[in-house]
C-alpha cells in the first residue's frame, strides 16, 4: 500500500483508501495530494473512512465512482473475455505486473469468489451459452480451453449440477457482474426471471446470501453479462443521479412464502416514503408479525429495488440495515431530497445518533 501510495497507483483505487490524519480527509491512492507518509493510515473501504471521522477529498472526490473498472482489473478482465479458453498462470498474471494474490483478494471482495474460480465459471458459463445457442460439445469443449471431453463434461457437472445435455434442460444459469456506485461496488446477479440478487460487496451476509440465491435456485452462478443487469447498471446511475423513482427491470426474489409477501409489500412503499415494522405488519395483515417481518426485511437479498432501507423504527429512529446504517441514512435522504448529501452528512444530529462520529474540520 505504501508503494501503490507513492507510485500514486490507480489500479488500487478502490481496493483501499489513504487517509491524512492531519486533515481529516481521505483519497484515492492515486490522489495528486502528496501528505506526509507519517501522517497517512490506510484504511479498507469508504464505510472505515467515514466510521473513523474522515471526509472524503474534494480534489479526487473517492466517494465517486466513475464507473470504470481498476485499469489492471479491466485489462485482466478484456484479455480473459477476449481468449476464454486461456488457463492464466501465476507468471501471466506477473507479466501484467499482478500477483496471484491481489487478483484472488480482489475477485474475491468484489465477485464472492476467487479469481481462478471467476475464470472457471467465465469458461464453463460461455460453454453453457454456446451449448444453449446450438453449438455441439465439441465445440464447447475446445472453446473452453479443455483438451478432452472427460474433463469438460466432469467441470460442467460440477458447476452446474448436471452433465451438459441435462443441464441444458433443467438447470438455470445465474450470472453475476460487479457494478459501480456512489455508496460503493454492489454484486447484481440475474437469471432470465429478472434481478435475483443485489449486494453491496462488503456486506458480511453475503457469502451467506449467495449460497441461499444457489440453494433457491438450484442453478449455477457464472460471470458474464445479461440483459437485466445491463438495465439494472443504466437504472442505478439514473437513480442515484436523482431522475429515477421507479424500477422497471423485473426482480425475482425466492424465498418463503412469508419472506415474499413482506418484499412485495416493501416495493409497494413509494419513492421517499418510509414506514415502520408494526405498519408494515398491519399492510400485509399480520398485525402481531413484527418481529417476523423484521426477520424477512434483513433476509432480502435484493437491496434498493426491494427497498427495505425505507423500514424506519415506531419511533422515526433509523434501525438496522444490511449494507450499514450511514448508507441507509443516505439512501434516504437521496430519495427524499433527489441527490446524495455532501460531505458533512455524517456530522449530523442524526449520524450521531446513530453511533457515526463527527466529521473532522
Amino acid at each position: 500500500m505504501e508503494r501503490a501510495f507513492s507510485t500514486r497507483d490507480p489500479g488500487y483505487d478502490g481496493v483501499f483508501f489513504t487517509a491524512v490524519r492531519t486533515t481529516g480527509i481521505f483519497c484515492r491512492p492515486s490522489c495528486p495530494s502528496r501528505p506526509n507518509l507519517e501522517n497517512v493510515e490506510f484504511l479498507p473501504s469508504m464505510k472505515a473512512c467515514l466510521f473513523a471521522g474522515y471526509r472524503p477529498c474534494k480534489r479526487c472526490q473517492p466517494e465517486t465512482v466513475d464507473g470504470t473498472l481498476p485499469p489492471w482489473v479491466a485489462e485482466l478482465t478484456s484479455r480473459i473475455e477476449a481468449s476464454p479458453e486461456i488457463r492464466w498462470t501465476s507468471a501471466d498474471l506477473g507479466s501484467l505486473g499482478v500477483t496471484p494474490e491481489r487478483a484472488r483478494r480482489w475477485f474475491q471482495s468484489h465477485y464472492g469468489m476467487s479469481f481462478a474460480a471467476w475464470c472457471r465459471a467465465h469458461r464453463l458459463g460461455s460453454a453453457f451459452t454456446r451449448l444453449r445457442e446450438g453449438g455441439t460439445v465439441d465445440d464447447a469443449t475446445f472453446d473452453a480451453g479443455f483438451e478432452s471431453h472427460s474433463g469438460f463434461r466432469n467441470a460442467f457437472q460440477r458447476t452446474f449440477g448436471a452433465p451438459p445435455g441435462k443441464a441444458l434442460a433443467t438447470t438455470e444459469r445465474i450470472v453475476v457482474t460487479r457494478i459501480e456506485s456512489p455508496l460503493g461496488p454492489l454484486l447484481a446477479a440475474a437469471r432470465d426471471g429478472g434481478v435475483c440478487l443485489l449486494e453491496y460487496t462488503d456486506r458480511r451476509m453475503l457469502e451467506h446470501n449467495l449460497a441461499e440465491m444457489r440453494r433457491r435456485s438450484d442453478g449455477a452462478v457464472v460471470p458474464g453479462t445479461h440483459p437485466h443487469l445491463d438495465g439494472l447498471r443504466r437504472q442505478l446511475t439514473e437513480y442515484f443521479d436523482g431522475t429515477r423513482r421507479v424500477f422497471e427491470v423485473p426482480v425475482e426474489p425466492r424465498g418463503t412464502a412469508f419472506q415474499e409477501r413482506v418484499w412485495a409489500q416493501l416495493q409497494r412503499l413509494p419513492h421517499g416514503e418510509t414506514v415502520s415494522y408494526d405498519e408494515l405488519a398491519l399492510r400485509i395483515g399480520q398485525p402481531t408479525a413484527q418481529r417476523a417481518v423484521a426477520r424477512a426485511n434483513g433476509a432480502n437479498r435484493i437491496c434498493i429495488l426491494i427497498p427495505c432501507h425505507r423500514v424506519i423504527g415506531k419511533d422515526g429512529t433509523l434501525t438496522g440495515y444490511g449494507g450499514g446504517l450511514w448508507r441507509k441514512r443516505l439512501l434516504i435522504e437521496l430519495e427524499r431530497t433527489g441527490s446524495l448529501p455532501g460531505g458533512s452528512w455524517a456530522g449530523s444530529e442524526v449520524g450521531e445518533e446513530q453511533g457515526m462520529p463527527p466529521v473532522r474540520s
